[in-house]
């Protein structure tokens, strides 16, 4: 059953006159006669409207033209979603039914109605979110993919989009006329699918995922010349910490990802040992709850964008993105996180996104079904993805380079994967060699047992890599940040950090900034640091305490002498 279906009553709660009349300060009255439109996907939605009097009919209305009716609503409700809290465009339509008595909540209001009204506010957000989640069911007003369904490259813009809760359809021109019409239309050949069909009636042929992004508006950076008081680099765990507690306390906040919410935490299947949830709670589900809070609290998001320079010499900071714009701020915070490792392995590039794959979500799982998988790695992550996808595959194995899972995964999940029928641990093993077809599939892996040098081939379609990550800090060469060993952020007053800062009394230097002065670190970028989701998070909170510190102007006229 649909999110509309079992959540009636949350989604569509309906305001009483009196608590209407409470909330016309944050407003302003608008009147629609019957047929008029609100608005339509891909405009940008004014805000949310409340409904004084009248009806209207919210619709689906996908950009191949097909229009459904989704809910009608009627006075004392509101039309909104979570796009609204952030001036996003629009994934509906909503069409007056008959003469309509409004009140129009811009979207900076409508975040100061949710903080101010406390018990209103817990009702509203919940039906946002409510709303999201039915239309990221139904695919509602995102863009149509159309291609094979299971090509590495449609697979690679679904990760992209579902990642980011985002609503999107997925069209196979095999089993679609209209799809199978619109490739003909665009003469599109194999290596220009999918084809990416945008609310605002673009047809985007193969694009990279900030092409994507561009076309739906995810990167609009609504006051370019701002300066911000806090610049996040990256929205894992510890960057949306960051971003909620210091917007939470009025700083001005802008978060830059260069891919989706949620990091590697995101793309966790299953989180079990953070604090308050005792039966577990999806990675997604976690951190997108923090991304939403953090759109309550007025924060700038912009995801893909990615950070390619830091220049500590301006005054405010610098932050050069990949797409040749640049962000301003009088502090930064570095929660970049970490990219996932490659196993040194010959071809194993050729096969990315066609059967090598470094997380785990439904996605990757529907490819998995009755079929033997690999999974490489002892950790955590590693742990929570075999459990979750011994449910699709027939057999998991899982190769770990140690003697065994002990010495790098939480216990409770050793005892879930000892229990498990169709999981089988080796120990000190490692894949030599993978093999596939011409069109890069992956077909067959050799791997070898290390004490005895047996070697076991098997015919295997998709292999799980999950060995660890190493630190997202190239792009900080030249900024005179210093960096350690292995290229994670030194912070505090540790003797590497004094030698090569760029200025200041190091002496002085805050528990988590790094050797240049305003700027800081949290969570697994950071040198020293618990790579774990709570460590993260609590770091990220703790580092608004020292950003206060820096921005007061006294403080930073001391440190820039």
């Amino acid at each position: 059953m649909s999110a509309i279906e079992t959540r009636r009553d949350q989604m569509f709660p309906k305001l009483s006159s009196a608590e209407i009349d409470r909330l016309r300060r944050f407003g302003r009255e608008q009147h629609y006669p019957a047929g008029d439109a609100l608005f339509v996907t891909g405009d940008v939605s004014p805000g949310m409207y409340i409904l004084v009097s009248g009806s209207v009919e919210v619709r689906r209305h996908d950009p191949l033209g097909h229009l459904a009716p989704i809910t009608t609503q009627d006075a004392g409700e509101f039309v909104a979603e979570v796009g609204q809290l952030s001036g996003r465009a629009a994934l509906v339509d909503v069409v007056a039914v008959s003469d309509l008595d409004t009140l129009l909540i811009p979207s900076e209001n409508l975040r100061a109605l949710l903080i101010a009204e406390a018990e209103l506010g817990d009702r509203i957000m919940r039906a946002l979110i409510l709303r999201r989640v039915a239309l990221v069911e139904t695919g509602a007003g995102g863009p149509v993919l159309i291609g094979p369904a299971l090509s590495g490259d449609m697979i690679r813009l679904e990760n992209f989009l579902s990642r980011n809760a985002y609503p999107h359809q997925v069209l196979d021109p095999a089993q679609d006329r209209d799809a199978a019409t619109l490739v003909e239309q665009y003469d599109a050949k194999a290596a220009d699918l999918p084809l990416s069909v945008c609310p605002n009636g673009s047809v985007l042929k193969n694009p990279s995922e900030a092409e994507l992004a561009r076309s739906l508006g995810m990167t609009r950076i609504d006051q370019p010349g701002r300066t911000y008081d806090v610049a996040v680099i990256g929205a894992g765990p510890g960057g949306l910490s960051t971003a909620v507690y210091a917007a939470s306390e009025g700083l001005s906040v802008i978060v830059l990802e260069s891919l989706a919410f949620g990091g590697q935490a995101g793309a966790s299947a299953r989180i079990e040992n953070y604090l308050g949830f005792p039966i577990g709670i999806p990675g997604q589900v976690l951190t997108g709850r923090a991304f939403v809070q953090a759109q309550k609290f007025g924060v700038d998001i912009v995801i893909p964008s990615e950070v390619v320079k830091l220049d500590p010499a301006r005054s405010p900071l610098g932050l050069k993105l990949s797409d040749g714009r640049c962000v301003h701020a009088r502090t930064a915070v570095v929660a970049s996180g970490a990219r996932y490792r490659r196993p040194d392995i010959p071809h194993l590039r050729e096969f990315e996104g066609h059967g090598v794959w470094y997380w785990a979500s439904p996605i990757e799982a529907r490819l998995c079904q009755r079929q033997e998988i690999i999974l490489v790695g002892g950790g955590n992550s590693a742990g929570q993805a075999a459990v979750f996808l011994r449910n699709f595959a027939a057999k998991v194995w899982i190769l770990v380079r140690g003697p065994s899972l002990a010495e790098s995964m939480s216990r409770y999940l050793i005892d879930r994967i000892e229990a498990t029928e169709n999981i089988e641990v080796l120990p000190e093993t490692e894949i030599v060699s993978v093999s596939g077809s011409a069109e890069r599939q992956l077909e067959r892996v050799r791997w070898r047992h290390k004490p005895t040098g047996k070697e076991t081939e098997k015919p295997i379609r998709n292999i799980f890599l999950m060995i660890g990550a190493d630190p997202a800090t190239g792009w900080l060469q030249g900024s005179g940040v210093a960096l350690d060993q292995k290229q994670f952020i030194r912070t505090g007053t540790s003797d590497q950090a004094q030698k090569a800062g760029a200025g200041g009394n190091s002496d002085r230097r805050l528990p988590l900034e790094s050797s240049v002065p305003g700027v800081f670190a949290v969570g697994d970028v950071r040198s020293g640091s618990v790579k774990r989701v709570g460590g993260a998070i609590g770091e990220g909170a703790a580092v608004v305490a020292q950003l206060h510190t820096v921005l007061s102007d006294a403080a930073i006229e001391t440190r820039r002498r």
